[in-house]
C-alpha cells in the first residue's frame, strides 16, 4: 500500500512541478529507503527495487508528457521483461536518486534503464543497482499498441544509438509465448 502512496506523491505533486524532459533525457528521482522497504536483513528489499523503479518511470513519463497522452488515448504501459543487477544494498533512511532514461525500441517493446545511485567518495554518483526493463503498451480496450503507433503519437524521433545486442537477445530470450498461444508448466 506504501508503494500507491508514493507514486500518487510522485504523479500528482512532485513530477508536475520538474522540469519537463525530451523523449532521450535522463530523468532523476530522489527517494529515501523507508522502513517498509526492509527485509529481515535491515536493507532494501530485492522486489521493492522493482516497485520504486515504477514510481521513476511514471515520473519520467509525465515529464516527458508520455503519461498525459496515454491517459488521452485509453493506452497503458507494463512490465513485459525485467532485470537487476545488485552491487550495494540500500539502507534504512538512506537516500538514492533512480536515474532512468529510454534506451530504445524495436517492432514490439521499448526499454529503459534504470541506475539506483547515491554519492560516492569523490561526491559523484556511484551506482548501487543497474536494471533494465522491456515494456509493452496496451489499450484499456483490449490489445497491444504497436510501437510505430506509439512513436507516431509521442513524436518520438529514431533513437540516437541502436539497442544494444545483448538486450535485443534478452528480450527475445526470456518472452513468453503469446497470450493466445499454449505455455504448459513442464519442468524438464
Amino acid at each position: 500500500m506504501h508503494m500507491l502512496f508514493r507514486t500518487l506523491l510522485h504523479v500528482l505533486f512532485l513530477s508536475r512541478r520538474k522540469p519537463d524532459l525530451g523523449h532521450w533525457d535522463v530523468a532523476r528521482t530522489r527517494f529515501i529507503t523507508l522502513p517498509t522497504d526492509l527485509d529481515v536483513n535491515r536493507h532494501m528489499n530485492n522486489g521493492v527495487y522493482f516497485s520504486i523503479m515504477d514510481v521513476a518511470r511514471f515520473d519520467m513519463l509525465v515529464r516527458n508528457g508520455v503519461f498525459g497522452m496515454m491517459r488521452d488515448r485509453g493506452w497503458y504501459p507494463v512490465v513485459a521483461s525485467e532485470t537487476i543487477t545488485f552491487r550495494r544494498s540500500l539502507e534504512l533512511w538512506q537516500r538514492f536518486t533512480i536515474e532512468s532514461r529510454l534506451l530504445g525500441y524495436d517492432e514490439r517493446a521499448v526499454y529503459v534503464e534504470h541506475r539506483l545511485v547515491r554519492p560516492g567518495a569523490d561526491g559523484e554518483p556511484e551506482i548501487y543497482a543497474q536494471a533494465f526493463i522491456r515494456a509493452r503498451f496496451l489499450r484499456k480496450e483490449g490489445g497491444t499498441v504497436p510501437v510505430a503507433e506509439l512513436m507516431e503519437a509521442f513524436g518520438a524521433p529514431a533513437a540516437d544509438d541502436e539497442l544494444p545486442e545483448w538486450i535485443v537477445r534478452w528480450g527475445g530470450d526470456v518472452a513468453l509465448p503469446s497470450t493466445r498461444a499454449a505455455a504448459p508448466s513442464v519442468w524438464g
